[in-house]
């Protein structure tokens, strides 16, 4: 794979693209201009990949916008160290622009095929998410608490799991909702267990689904 003075430039432009959609974070604007989104393709779609666009990964999934990303990094408010859940890994591409933000991203993917396909390309690449394979409604657990955790996915439901995972304070992001259109949201865990709830405006995920997926 080559990351060329085409495709940096590309990237560049990509990059003000979506610093005129309202994404003003430095960090995060660097750290998309860092990251070759055209590794994380297929290679017919390479002409596309500075598109600010999501495109088709396989295994019913996407590789989201790159405006998407950089806005639910954003109301993620990540700091350096922290400990990040995220549930869809897809691409990996999500995961590694976190990774660039310098937290530790702990990535569920129930695609078995994708999964498989994903965690091989990690391994030849400079950011290092770790990745699982199991059912996002599940969370991971083993390595909970998490700073923040983040749905990549529509989620019909609130994933109770998930919030007993998150430390008291912490922020989840999530698509919320059925249907075409979901809302983002993000909740902020309190001492009791319960949370509060922002909403910021409306978006299109594919379906967040439950169980191992053998595909």
């Amino acid at each position: 794979m080559q990351d060329t003075f085409r495709h940096k430039g590309l990237r560049k432009k990509l990059v003000d693209t979506i610093r005129e959609k309202g994404i003003t974070d430095s960090k995060i604007l660097a750290a998309i201009e860092a990251i070759p989104r055209h590794f994380f393709m297929d290679s017919s779609f390479l002409e596309f990949a500075y598109q600010d666009k999501p495109f088709p990964i396989g295994s019913g999934q996407t590789i989201s916008q790159p405006y998407t990303v950089a806005f639910q990094t954003m109301l993620l408010d990540v700091q350096r160290g922290h400990k990040v859940l995220e549930v869809g890994t897809g691409s990996g591409y999500q995961a590694c622009v976190l990774t660039e933000l310098g937290v530790k991203v702990f990535s569920i993917e129930r695609q078995r095929k994708l999964y498989i396909k994903t965690k091989a390309f990690i391994e030849t690449v400079n950011w290092k998410p770790q990745l699982f394979l199991g059912d996002g409604y599940e969370g991971l657990p083993k390595f909970a608490p998490f700073d923040r955790v983040l749905i990549t996915a529509a989620a019909p439901e609130i994933p109770a799991a998930l919030i007993s995972q998150l430390k008291t304070g912490g922020y989840m992001v999530i698509p919320h909702g059925e249907g075409e259109e979901q809302t983002m949201l993000r909740l902020t865990k309190q001492a009791d267990g319960s949370y509060t709830k922002e909403e910021f405006g409306v978006f299109r995920f594919v379906p967040m689904l439950g169980d191992l997926g053998n595909d």
